[in-house]
């Protein structure tokens, strides 16, 4: 599951949530909620989480396909593979590269305690490693532990200097 964001966009389907509330989950709500019921139910639709293939997405194209938001969307995505046999992820796309930044965070579950799921920050970068432009392109990237660790769910949002 992946956060994505970039500018002031008016909100889409702000209907759909009373006026002053806001699509703001915690990283532990995300994991557990949203990223748990989706990978048990397939058919499972989060009201404010869009379905897409991050690799076939530029960053500046999430905007209008998120369900809502204006500085950040939220993705449901499955994890491709750089190689078919291999455990590393392709976070490439056709004009540039998302790149993981600092360390893997361990998401707690807030009632038990226990490790439910881990949160990697990623900045994209335009072009081709090692020579891409880094861009203020944001994503968090959850993800389950153990067997479901190919889903993710990803916040995204554009951080303005």
């Amino acid at each position: 599951m992946m956060e994505i964001g970039y500018g002031q966009q008016p909100e889409k389907n702000e209907e759909q949530l009373p006026p002053g509330f806001r699509f703001h989950p915690t990283d532990e709500e995300l994991i557990t909620y949203y990223l748990l019921k989706k990978v048990l139910d397939g058919s499972f639709t989060g009201r404010a989480i869009a379905e897409i293939d991050l690799n076939k997405c530029e960053p500046w194209q999430l905007p209008e396909k998120a369900k809502m938001g204006e500085k950040e969307w939220y993705f449901f995505s499955l994890r491709d593979r750089k190689y078919p046999t291999g455990l590393r992820t392709n976070r490439a796309t056709d004009a540039g590269y998302w790149k993981a930044t600092g360390k893997d965070r361990e998401i707690y579950s807030s009632r038990t305690g226990s490790l439910v799921g881990m949160k990697k920050t990623l900045v994209f970068y335009r072009g081709r490693a090692p020579k891409g432009e880094k861009t203020n392109w944001v994503m968090h990237e959850y993800r389950l532990e153990g067997k479901f660790a190919y889903h993710f769910l990803s916040r995204s949002s554009k951080c303005h200097h």
